[in-house]
């Protein structure tokens, strides 16, 4: 079985755990003691299958501790109900929140699993009676129900993405706002924001977020860095990337070495300018 013999590539990513947290972080475990600066966001900022991911990678041109609190397939929600993120931003002299999507937020029509805010758990009156025909038990993640409904009705879709993009200005705002020293707002993406309206294809990351949706957090930030993965870093695929064989499709999927290291050289220079 996979789970048993992994197979050679495999990273070991220390998990660990932070105070009474039941997040399980990327380690080593760093202490939250002194001066610091907080990472907060999905894959990207987590670092799969990357053996230096962009935190540790600022963290050296920086020479200040990076802690890397991303968590796979995060939303807002997983960070804004944890006390020990809480106690650690309150802490952070900058908080770097990275750009997720608005898919994996609990709204009005649906919720999302506390801990893994890509797992679909129920839907709610409202999301029955906008889309009756559908079967909701058959989903188990926020994106095959994003991408099952597009295809049912754009239309009535765009009723549910406009309730998610409110729900993420919202929360993104509330995240930035715990941070006790200065909050980044950090894009990590293989193109920028679009402009509003666009952004609804539930292959796009992140998904539903447009220029507008920034531009409405943005003074809640002290720097906005937008990274946009160059076409040279993008044409390594899975270069310098460790993984099963099994894993492959997933891997191509997300960030490289070398677009860590292009938001590592993005970010430090606005992290250094805050400090």
């Amino acid at each position: 079985m996979a789970f048993e013999a992994p197979g050679a590539g495999t990273l070991d990513y220390a998990p660990c755990r932070y105070g009474t947290s039941k997040l399980v972080f990327r380690g080593p475990a760093r202490p939250l003691a002194g001066e610091f600066c907080l990472a907060l966001g999905g894959a990207e900022t987590y670092g799969k299958f990357v053996a230096r991911p962009w935190p540790a990678l600022a963290e050296d041109r920086l020479g200040l501790p990076v802690v890397n609190m991303g968590c796979m397939n995060a939303g807002a929600d997983v960070f804004l109900h944890d006390g020990a993120v809480r106690s650690a931003a309150a802490a952070a002299r900058v908080t770097v929140v990275q750009v997720t999507g608005a898919h994996n937020l609990s709204n009005r029509f649906y919720s999302v699993h506390p801990r893994r805010n890509d797992r679909f758990v129920a839907a709610t009156p409202a999301l029955r009676a906008l889309f009756p025909e559908v079967d909701f038990t058959e989903f188990a993640f926020t994106r095959h129900l994003a991408a099952a409904l597009a295809a049912r009705s754009r239309r009535r879709f765009a009723v549910l993405a406009e309730t998610l993009r409110a729900c993420w200005v919202e929360r993104t705002r509330t995240l930035m706002g715990l941070a006790g020293g200065e909050a980044v707002l950090l894009w990590v993406a293989g193109h920028p924001p679009e402009a509003e309206g666009a952004g609804t294809d539930p292959a796009c990351d992140p998904l539903l977020v447009t220029r507008a949706m920034i531009e409405a957090v943005r003074p809640a930030a002290a720097r906005v860095v937008e990274v946009v993965a160059s076409p040279a870093a993008l044409a390594q695929g899975t270069a310098g990337m460790q993984f099963p064989a099994l894993d492959a499709p997933a891997a191509a999927g997300l960030p490289n070495p070398a677009v860590h290291a292009e938001v590592a050289a993005a970010l430090a220079p606005a992290l250094a300018g805050l400090l």
